[in-house]
């Protein structure tokens, strides 16, 4: 198995952030909901605030670490409706190549890839009303034809395989032939393409609790904390940095997770560092 520089940084990095979740059920500095306006704008470090307060004298802290279990929940729960709908979708589009059913689900995939997912949102929005609910519907149809695509992809590439061909002769028919052999040879690419979807995942979140369309107050967003704060960004640099960081530092942790999972379970790769 090759080794890749990237896995332990990026573990590192992800499983900070997810301890951060873990411990907001049970614990956090402060009432993330209080609002303290005698101290109000405390700079980090200062006093019981270890990374200063925000504009309603709220923990910063407390806010990222809540914020970070709503950001991992949504990517999570997306990226898992994207998996769930768009890889069986993906299988029965490659057995059918060429078919009907193929070219319906193709050209259905090109129409959701045409709204990207904001577009969805707001879409959504419009109907439903914002919230951290329509956020994951809005992110998870647009990671299905994502899915779809990279499961026709690859499994139109094993049909010609001679084990599959004698798996039909044997009597499978495709849906048992995709279930048994096309998808356990696909799993790599499925599993690092979700660890780089759960990355835009959190990315998505952010902007559309940015642009108000995400998670609602009183539940703290990373988001909504830039939102907050790009209008008090000059004297209260903290309230921008921090959540602007936890972004950075949780994508960059699972990007890396991605490519040293990719490494690792990529065949191609394997074969080279024979």
């Amino acid at each position: 198995m090759p080794r890749s520089k990237n896995l332990i940084p990026g573990a590192v990095l992800t499983a900070f952030f997810t301890a951060l979740a873990l411990i907001s059920f049970v614990y956090t500095p402060h009432d993330h909901t209080t609002v303290d306006i005698v101290n109000r704008f405390r700079k980090p470090l200062g006093g019981d605030f270890l990374l200063g307060t925000d504009h309603f004298g709220r923990d910063i802290l407390s806010m990222i670490m809540v914020g970070a279990r709503i950001s991992i929940a949504v990517a999570v729960v997306a990226v898992g409706v994207g998996m769930v709908a768009g890889v069986p979708i993906g299988l029965a589009a490659a057995a059918n190549k060429g078919g009907i059913l193929d070219e319906l689900i193709m050209r259905v995939n090109d129409l959701v890839f045409a709204f990207p997912s904001l577009v969805i949102a707001i879409l959504i929005t419009a109907v439903f009303g914002p919230g951290a609910f329509n956020a994951i519907i809005a992110i998870g149809i647009f990671n299905i034809p994502v899915f779809a695509r990279l499961t026709r992809g690859a499994a139109l590439s094993l049909w010609q395989r001679d084990y599959i061909l004698a798996a039909r002769v044997a009597g499978k028919g495709p849906v048992r032939i995709s279930a048994e052999h096309i998808l356990p040879n696909i799993a790599n690419l499925l599993i690092v393409q979700g660890t780089t979807q759960f990355s835009l995942g959190i990315i998505a979140e952010a902007g559309l609790s940015y642009v108000g369309l995400g998670t609602q107050p009183p539940a703290p967003s990373w988001g909504r904390m830039l939102a907050d704060s790009q209008t008090m960004i000059l004297f209260a640099p903290h309230m921008a940095l921090f959540p602007g960081l936890a972004i950075v530092f949780t994508v960059l942790g699972l990007n890396l997770m991605g490519d040293a999972l990719r490494d690792i379970l990529d065949p191609r790769i394997r074969r080279d560092a024979r």
